[in-house]
């Protein structure tokens, strides 16, 4: 019996939710209009029903809004200055850090930064679900992060995050405008789908 693949824009059955994921993106441009604390909570009671290993929840946000100019600048700090140019525009700025171990037994937890990586993966879809954008970058000084927080051994930063409104394409600096406007693109299907053999693949788009 043949196979037949269907392509992705014909699926009907979670459409709406396949949309949402599509309008994801990590902008450049960000707005200064402020994150309220109640959109805060909504972002965040999606990210704490992510899925991790023995339900460990191994993630840890440090969050700093510009109202909290001490703690808004102790991050921007953690971040590289090419990072900096633009996510200093950025109303929230948070650091995602993995707990090492797991609490039951202090073993190593191997799965820690997979797990924060599926937590940020629900906090970037509802940020997009509430018209907000998200951009997590590896461009960062750990040393200065671990440091300026007195971060335990026993946690290990993964990543920062800035959050919040996106800017017309109109408004947004000349320096930064190539870079936003720039075509999102996405591998095919057969490029990492292997249901023949290693690397060998039917599936198509």
């Amino acid at each position: 019996m043949s196979q037949a693949y269907i392509k992705a824009e014909e699926i009907n059955l979670g459409q709406e939710q396949l949309s949402l994921l599509k309008e994801r993106k990590s902008t450049v441009a960000f707005s200064d209009e402020p994150i309220n604390t109640t959109q805060l909570e909504q972002i965040f009671e999606a990210t704490r029903w992510a899925a991790s290993c023995f339900n460990e929840q191994p993630w840890r946000f440090i969050v700093a809004t510009k109202e909290n100019e001490t703690l808004y600048k102790k991050v921007l700090n953690g971040i590289n200055p090419h990072n900096q140019n633009w996510a200093k525009n950025a109303p929230v700025l948070m650091i995602a850090i993995a707990k090492k171990t797991f609490s039951m037994n202090g073993a190593e937890n191997k799965h820690s930064w997979h797990d924060v990586g599926l937590a940020v993966g629900n906090m970037s879809a509802q940020a997009t679900a509430m018209g907000l954008y998200l951009h997590q970058m590896a461009g960062i000084v750990k040393e200065n992060i671990q440091q300026d927080f007195e971060i335990s051994e026993d946690f290990e930063v993964v990543s920062a995050i800035a959050l919040g409104y996106k800017l017309p394409i109109e408004e947004v600096p000349e320096d930064l405008k190539a870079r936003e406007s720039k075509e999102r693109t996405r591998k095919e299907f057969s490029e990492f789908i292997y249901n023949v053999d290693w690397e060998k693949s039917t599936f198509k788009p």
